[in-house]
């Protein structure tokens, strides 16, 4: 498993970059990451990269937006608009939309180049511990 992408990241250290994308740009409220596709994401002989490698980039992507230590997913509403094949590279934007009590609502792209192939909302919320703590 390769190392963490990014230093400033606060959640999700230990998230492979190499099966759920690497961080370009971290901000507040914002992040960019890409993932290079390969074979081992191919769902057929037509090198269709299968859906979950794409949601998994950007619900990532969505983490980071927030970066807060213990940001959980709690639901997503996505649109997979365009077919990705192996070896193509896809960029994921992230940026909080807007936050309505506990639920903090993140608007994530994704595109292969000028061609948008996901998009999504993310509801993530921010427990004070982790969901796995006692």
């Amino acid at each position: 498993m390769s190392q963490p992408s990014n230093p400033a990241a606060n959640t999700h250290l230990a998230m492979d970059p190499d099966l759920c994308g690497r961080i370009l740009k971290l901000e507040p409220g914002s992040a960019t990451l890409e993932l290079s596709t390969t074979d081992v994401m191919k769902a057929d002989d037509h090198a269709l990269v299968h859906g979950g490698f794409i949601f998994s980039l950007a619900d990532y992507a969505a983490m980071m937006a927030v970066n807060r230590p213990n940001v959980v997913l709690g639901a997503a509403q996505s649109k997979f608009l365009r077919p990705v094949k192996a070896g193509e590279r896809v960029v994921a934007d992230a940026r909080i939309d807007r936050t309505e009590g506990k639920k903090i609502f993140v608007a994530v792209t994704v595109r292969r180049g000028d061609d948008l192939v996901f998009e999504g909302e993310f509801t993530c919320f921010d427990p004070p511990k982790h969901v796995l703590d006692p």
